[in-house]
């Protein structure tokens, strides 16, 4: 069988215009048509992906009497020669090739032969290239989530390191109310928490074989496709062989985990740069994470938050871009798609190396205790702890608010904080303040009533921590 279907296998390799493709046509596309739909440049990262589908569909074409035992080994033994070759830096790659899977082809075909030609039976490069992206968005899925794990584990090793020191919290870049820093470190480990779900989700969206689908509509030949998927351990082939070809939400999916990650980098970096401005100086970047000026020597720039932060855009761009290329395609394949790696490619890099900057200034950063103690007093930021007090004393909430409102204005015309105030002081403002009403206004206390779960109190905080690592080690173990 394996001989009757190889003699009838047509070696378009030897096509009259050069192109693997090309047995049907008298000429080629000119010089600059030829680079214009080249997607080699973009797509020879797939290198390895390619080689490993090629050798997965080798190894189950023999499996299935399609191949040859000898024509296999011949394949398996010259892909690995061409991956060496490649990964040696001696791989001369052609733009005339057009793409990685033609490069490839072609190499292996100088290389061993008819066995070479033989290669491509009973598959397309549609569902080739399918199958490399799927390959490849899996481990750039895995890479990227091994990435945020750092980060996590960053995060909440500083959240640890300056459990009790306590700084102002924020709303709308307003001192609010006193918080600890270990709290909005957490804040943050928990968006990045939500990036590594979002990122398994790609990986798992990723992980099924289109190979086999051929161009559209399957193949003749009796492919075993759960064989290759095994092979290529991956869980699962794909149901309908049109929408296999054609498919590229997993990729999508990564990019959109992508501009999750960057715009929760770009919120961190935003803080990063405020607090490390003399106006906060809640924090000191390490000088590896800072730049000078070229005019004015006393400078320290917080420039790789910064830059981090202006990538934001490009990611996003690449989410649009994607989304844009797969807008109103019909099925099944089309040369637009072609245009979904170097988004998807472009998006990955330009995370991957944020998570790595950020990481580093994280880890690194000087946290300035005394400085934020201070900001936490200022402000007014117990006034909501006075309104509360007062309402334990019968007072109706609304006129608490009232009441305390017009103390922080008194203490704007004069001059004064709230924690200035003596007892006698309170009582001007109302008959309901007593001597213990000093203790609301204590920045330690404030901060240690709030005990419910989820809040900023020493005990949910140490929940927090606790529920982090456990988080964290079971991500990790993923």
């Amino acid at each position: 069988m394996a001989a009757d279907l190889q003699n009838n296998n047509p070696t378009s390799f030897a096509a009259p215009n050069g192109a693997l493709w090309g047995g049907r046509f008298e000429g080629r596309p000119s010089e600059f048509l030829q680079e214009y739909g080249a997607s080699l440049p973009i797509d020879k990262r797939m290198w390895q992906e390619d080689i490993q589908g090629s050798q997965a569909h080798a190894t189950m074409l023999a499996q299935v009497g399609v191949l040859s035992e000898d024509d296999k080994a011949a394949i398996i033994d010259g892909l690995n020669a061409v991956a060496a070759d490649i990964a040696a830096g001696n791989f001369v790659f052609d733009i005339n090739d057009e793409d990685i899977h033609m490069s490839v082809e072609k190499s292996l075909t100088a290389r061993i032969g008819a066995a070479g030609g033989r290669l491509h039976t009973g598959r397309s490069r549609n569902d080739q290239v399918a199958l490399d992206a799927h390959l490849i968005a899996r481990k750039m899925a895995r890479e990227l989530h091994a990435k945020v794990l750092k980060l996590r584990e960053a995060l909440l090793g500083r959240a640890e390191q300056e459990f009790g020191v306590v700084m102002p919290g924020y709303t709308h870049l307003q001192r609010a109310q006193p918080v600890l820093f270990s709290h909005h470190m957490l804040a943050y480990y928990w968006m990045f928490e939500r990036d590594c779900k979002r990122l398994r989700t790609a990986y798992e969206a990723a992980d099924v074989c289109p190979l086999g689908s051929a161009a559209l509509a399957g193949t003749t030949y009796p492919l075993d496709r759960s064989l290759t998927a095994q092979l290529l351990g991956l869980s699962a082939v794909t149901p309908n062989s049109m929408d296999s070809v054609s498919d590229r939400d997993f990729m999508c999916d990564l990019v959109y985990a992508c501009a999750m990650t960057q715009m929760h980098l770009s919120r961190l970096c935003e803080e990063l740069v405020l607090w490390s401005s003399g106006e906060f100086g809640f924090i000191t970047m390490d000088d590896t994470y800072s730049t000078g000026s070229s005019i004015m020597p006393q400078k320290k720039n917080p420039d790789f938050a910064e830059l981090t932060r202006g990538k934001t855009g490009r990611v996003y761009g690449d989410l649009v871009t994607l989304l844009t290329v797969l807008k109103g395609l019909p099925l099944a394949y089309n040369k637009d798609m072609q245009e979904d790696k170097e988004p998807t490619f472009d998006a990955v890099d330009t995370v991957a190396n944020a998570l790595y900057a950020v990481t580093g200034m994280i880890q690194t950063m000087r946290v300035n205790k005394d400085r934020m103690r201070t900001g936490a007093e200022g402000g007014f930021m117990c006034a909501t702890d006075l309104a509360d007090y007062l309402v334990g004393k019968g007072m109706p909430f609304r006129e608490a608010h009232s009441v305390v409102g017009a103390m922080v204005l008194w203490c704007e015309k004069n001059g004064r904080i709230l924690q200035s105030l003596s007892a006698d002081e309170l009582r001007t403002f109302s008959e309901f303040f007593d001597d213990d009403a000093l203790e609301a206004v204590d920045v330690e206390k404030v901060v240690a009533k709030r005990t419910t779960q989820g809040g900023t109190g020493h005990e949910p905080v140490q929940e927090q921590l606790n529920l982090a690592k456990e988080r964290l080690t079971k991500d990790c173990a993923w």
